[in-house]
């Protein structure tokens, strides 16, 4: 999954959407994202807020944010409830939705499952949904990121130790 991954934000042309409950990317993917937007790709993000199963997971993931948010990518914190989607939209014609989480543990060690559909009308479906779910978000600027408390700072480090293991 994650060299599927990798070949559609490395082919993307004009738009990458990812919905991810658990978004902890490795250096490599981070780069891709980065090479993306500095193409000319708009990519957005959106990740549980304080409704999140495992908080390490979100503390992992927000350590990684940084280099993402200095890029220009949009990042979203979903805000009413769980958030548990898994979709991935690439200019609005490849969809892949499934069971695969973005981290390591998705990509390396599950037994995970994505449904790949090449279609413009699915593609413009799961964009409207995409857009309600922002709606319902609060964007995270790199201001946000770099204002966070230091006990959270902290936190984040340590745990972004963890990251194959999660």
């Amino acid at each position: 999954m994650q060299l599927m991954y990798l070949m559609a934000i490395t082919a993307a042309t004009h738009s990458i959407h990812l919905s991810s409950a658990y978004f902890v990317p490795d250096k490599l993917t981070i780069n891709a994202i980065v090479e993306a937007v500095k193409r000319g790709v708009t990519v957005r993000i959106v990740t549980p807020g304080k409704k999140i199963d495992t908080h390490t997971v979100r503390e992992a993931s927000r350590a990684c944010w940084g280099d993402l948010l200095e890029a220009g990518v949009e990042m979203y914190k979903y805000q009413p409830t769980m958030f548990h989607c898994k979709v991935l939209v690439v200019d609005e014609y490849l969809v892949s939705v499934g069971s695969t989480n973005f981290d390591m543990r998705s990509f390396r060690l599950n037994d995970e499952a994505n449904l790949n559909i090449y279609d413009r009308d699915f593609a413009a479906l799961q964009m409207r949904i995409a857009a309600d779910d922002m709606a319902k978000a609060k964007r995270i600027t790199l201001d946000d990121w770099r204002r966070r408390p230091l006990v959270e700072k902290l936190l984040d480090r340590a745990v972004a130790l963890l990251d194959p293991e999660l």
